[in-house]
């Protein structure tokens, strides 16, 4: 399976169900976008990758088309 990562960027509220099940905010900012085809789209975010999470394709593709995730590349 190959996996594209994409330069993008938060520019609204996106959020993610972090450890614990509580819903978190990606920072507004950089981020990469890892898709690999699935159901499930990696976001990375942080100075150094540190952080990350699995959104599903749906609200990915919903953040994008209100301008919360923008692609650069």
């Amino acid at each position: 399976m190959a996996i594209s990562t994409h330069s993008a960027r938060i520019t609204g509220p996106v959020s993610y169900q972090a450890a614990g099940g509580a819903l978190q905010q990606i920072p507004l900012g950089p981020c990469l976008v890892e898709l690999a085809g699935g159901s499930l789209v990696d976001i990375i975010w942080g100075h150094s990758g540190q952080r990350c999470a699995a959104l599903p394709t749906v609200d990915v593709e919903a953040a994008r088309h209100q301008g919360h995730l923008v692609l650069l590349d």
